[in-house]
C-alpha cells in the first residue's frame, strides 16, 4: 500500500479481504486523517509482501501530501 493515498490502500485492504485496518500519522504528531484521499501511505505493518490471514491487524501509516 506504499505510496498509494490513504483512501485507496483503504479500499484496496478491504477489497482483498482486510477489515480490522488502523490508521496513523507516520510523523508522530497524533493527527487525525479525517480527509484519506489528501494523505499519502508510508509504511505498512505487517509489512508488504508478508502473507497473513485476512483477520490480522494491519496498520497503515500515513502522512500528509508534501510533508
Amino acid at each position: 500500500m506504499v505510496g498509494m493515498n490513504l483512501q485507496e490502500g483503504q479500499d484496496t485492504m478491504q477489497a482483498a479481504g482486510f477489515y480490522a485496518l488502523d490508521d496513523q500519522d507516520s510523523t508522530g504528531q497524533g493527527r487525525l486523517q479525517i480527509y484519506d484521499r489528501n494523505w499519502v501511505i508510508t509504511k505498512q505493518d505487517p509489512a508488504a509482501g508478508r502473507k497473513v490471514a485476512t483477520d490480522t491487524p494491519v496498520t497503515l501509516y500515513a502522512k500528509k501530501y508534501g510533508e
